[in-house]
């Protein structure tokens, strides 16, 4: 039994985890609810969900849970920090637990690689000036950005409320013929176990930040769980690469003039 640690901001869309959990084999997915100070997505709102103080708040839990990994499930909560900044917050956290840390805009670009894809369409719940700063992350990270989509939801409790049609139009909005997947960012859409139907009508792989997240998990744990309907990043069951390298690795790699991924961070 692997045991993964989900550290999500609100209630919305943590239900999806549960679900997750039944549909991947021998994996405890811990789930920590933090504080929100605001339900708006707004930039600063956003960034505040994922101050250190919300996430420090969780650890005793997770700690006593056993957890192998921890996962930050929060897109705006952590991509608006920047791919830098991003690092720093997922260090701090590796630090309070224990043990390895990551968020899910980190995980988006593991999973974007992992899948062998270059090119990508953001499918986002948030504003435009919110999408643009996740397109910002993910070229820092070497992705192309095909195309965006911003549906301008005002909160976390609007997008859950979004039954799997809207999903679908959102995804299809989205799409671009150039890009090798399709990628929703927003942890508070309820995706679990629809990413197979949401690559059937598109026709190419579709990552959601929940599938994501618990992906990231897995990762940084050294284990693979298969699931089919959880999409193809689910699908193989080869063994995960070797983790990647710290950040401090990472970045001396990036300065040399090689592009790097620093997801894990191990104290």
């Amino acid at each position: 039994m692997t045991t993964v640690g989900i550290l999500y901001p609100g209630h919305f869309a943590a239900d999806d985890f549960p679900r997750m959990e039944i549909l991947l084999d021998a994996v405890r997915l811990v789930v920590n609810r933090t504080d929100v100070d605001e339900d708006a997505y707004g930039i600063d709102a956003l960034m505040r969900t994922g101050s250190p103080e919300h996430l420090a708040a969780g650890v005793e839990e997770l700690q006593r849970a056993g957890v192998e990994s921890v996962v930050w499930a929060s897109g705006g909560g952590s991509f608006l920090y920047g791919w830098e900044g991003a690092h720093e917050q997922t260090a701090a956290l590796a630090r309070a637990v224990g043990v390895p840390a990551s968020s899910t805009s980190i995980g988006f670009a593991h999973a974007v690689r992992e899948l062998g894809a270059g090119r990508v369409a953001v499918a986002s719940t948030y504003s435009e000036r919110v999408t643009g700063l996740f397109a910002d992350f993910l070229h820092a990270s070497g992705i192309d950005v095909a195309g965006t989509r911003a549906a301008s939801l005002g909160s976390a409790a609007e997008a859950a409320a979004w039954d799997l049609d809207r999903v679908k139009e959102l995804a299809v909005a989205a799409d671009r013929p150039e890009a090798d997947v399709v990628l929703l960012p927003d942890t508070a859409l309820h995706t679990a176990g629809h990413e197979a139907e949401l690559e059937e009508l598109l026709g190419k792989p579709v990552l959601t930040g929940n599938q994501v997240t618990v992906r990231e998990g897995l990762r940084l744990a050294g284990r693979r769980s298969w699931s089919p309907r959880l999409g193809r990043l689910f699908a193989a069951r080869e063994a995960p690469p070797a983790p990647v390298a710290a950040w401090g690795e990472g970045r001396a790699r990036a300065h040399s003039g090689k592009r790097a991924l620093p997801g894990d961070v191990r104290e």
